[in-house]
C-alpha cells in the first residue's frame, strides 16, 4: 500500500488548508485508521486525526479539536483534513498515516501499518 500526501503550503493565520490522503496498490485492511501525524520543529510526533474504514469513527486530537474535520472517500481511496482557523502553531510536517485508532490516541507513529512521506503545512504572517 501507497500513502501520498498532498495539499501542504503556506497560509496566514486564520486561513484554511485542505489536505489529502490518497492510497494505491493493495486494498486497505477495514480495522485500520488513517489519517494524519504532525512533527513541528523540535517536537515529538503528535496524532493529528484518523478516521476509521469499517466504521466512520473518528479521532481527533484537543489541540485540533472544532477547527480541523476529516472525512474520507471510499470510492476514491481518498482521505481530506480540512484545516480551518490555522495557528502558528499548526506548522509542521504532516504524514498520512493508516493504523490502529489507538495508535493515534497514543501518538505512536512508529504503531502505525503504513506512512507516506510529509508535506509541509506552514502558517505565518
Amino acid at each position: 500500500v501507497q500513502l501520498q500526501a498532498s495539499g501542504g503550503g503556506l497560509v496566514q493565520p486564520g486561513g484554511s488548508l485542505r489536505l489529502s490522503c490518497a492510497a494505491s496498490g493493495s486494498t486497505l485492511e477495514d480495522y485500520l485508521c488513517i489519517g494524519w501525524f504532525r512533527q513541528a520543529p523540535g517536537k515529538e510526533r503528535e496524532g493529528v486525526s484518523c478516521i476509521r474504514r469499517n466504521n466512520g469513527r473518528i479521532y481527533y486530537a484537543d489541540s485540533v479539536m472544532g477547527r480541523f474535520t476529516i472525512s474520507s472517500d471510499l470510492a476514491k481511496n481518498t482521505v481530506y483534513l480540512q484545516m480551518n482557523s490555522l495557528k502558528p502553531e499548526d506548522t509542521a510536517v504532516y504524514y498520512c498515516t493508516a493504523g490502529p485508532y489507538n495508535k493515534y490516541e497514543m501518538n505512536d507513529y512508529y504503531g502505525m501499518d503504513y506512512w507516506g512521506k510529509g508535506t509541509q503545512v506552514t502558517v505565518s504572517s
